[in-house]
């Protein structure tokens, strides 16, 4: 019983550890993963390029969604693999895009059919379970699963919009490294009202602005520089950190964005010109 399946990254619209409600978008960076599941045995799970990193997470995606939708003969042992063009620890949703990979490779291996929605919430609930994020992000899952741009309420798991987004993006990833779960939740809650305001822009479907102002108030509470935003205004679009960092997102016109690499790529690290991603997850 062998599955494959791939999920975008995402870049931040509005990080949800403020006020519990969180908008993102599918970049088109992509996350594939292997199953194969055994008759016997434990889970276990290997991450393509990092030998050293914790596989808890794509392991418990694999058991969730056996223990829900393997029929009463199916054994829950199995091995899952992930490669990735999405760099760990980085802001740009590495954990999401792997969850509903291994999610749906796993369906995709026991020939499973679930709602899309279920299968993103399984992923957000085995990263819960497995301690990689504070909120859940069911909104960056959401935008990884579905594509496009999603609007969500994370203490309830429930989507509020998701249409699409058709923009061109620039990501800088410096070499340093955040884990969301390291996030200081305290400061971020400092800025709810701000992150009110935020909300409701996106609601009204203003993501630019609403990704500036998301970007500006969560580098002033996690202590990430700010010249990466003034840099990108006010020929961008929009732009942000994206979720608790290190990475940067704008969003906008092309020219525009290729004027800005040239400033963004001065400091170390990697920057991509890409675009952003209506087709969320696949499996096959």
């Amino acid at each position: 019983m062998n599955g494959r399946a791939s999920a975008p990254a995402a870049g931040t619209v509005l990080n949800a550890l403020a006020n519990g409600t969180g908008s993102a978008f599918a970049i088109d960076l992509e996350t594939t993963a292997t199953v194969s599941l055994a008759e016997e045995g434990g889970v276990t799970g290997e991450i393509d390029g990092a030998p050293g990193a914790d596989t808890a997470l794509i392991e418990r995606c694999v058991e969730l969604t056996v223990e829900e939708y393997a029929e009463a003969d199916h054994a829950l042992g199995g091995r899952v693999r992930t490669e990735s063009e999405v760099p760990l620890a980085a802001g740009l949703k590495s954990s999401s895009a792997a969850a509903n990979a291994t999610v749906l490779a796993t369906l995709d291996a026991l020939d499973a059919e679930i709602d899309r929605l279920e299968a993103c919430r399984l992923g957000v609930r085995a990263a819960r379970e497995a301690g990689v994020t504070v909120t859940g992000a069911f909104d960056d899952a959401s935008a990884s699963m579905l594509g496009g741009v999603t609007v969500t309420d994370n203490s309830a798991d429930e989507l509020l919009a998701n249409e699409a987004f058709e923009r061109d993006v620039l990501v800088w990833s410096p070499p340093e490294r955040a884990f969301s779960a390291d996030a200081d939740v305290d400061a971020c809650r400092k800025i709810a009202p701000i992150a009110d305001v935020v909300g409701e822009l996106a609601m009204q479907g203003r993501y630019g602005v609403a990704m500036s102002i998301n970007g500006f108030a969560f580098c002033g509470a996690l202590g990430f520089p700010t010249a990466p935003l003034v840099e990108a205004l006010p020929e961008c679009e929009g732009v942000s950190l994206s979720g608790t960092g290190p990475s940067y997102v704008a969003v906008g016109d092309r020219h525009a964005l290729t004027e800005l690499r040239s400033e963004w790529e001065i400091r170390d690290g990697t920057t991509w010109l890409t675009t952003t991603r209506n087709e969320g997850a696949r499996r096959g």
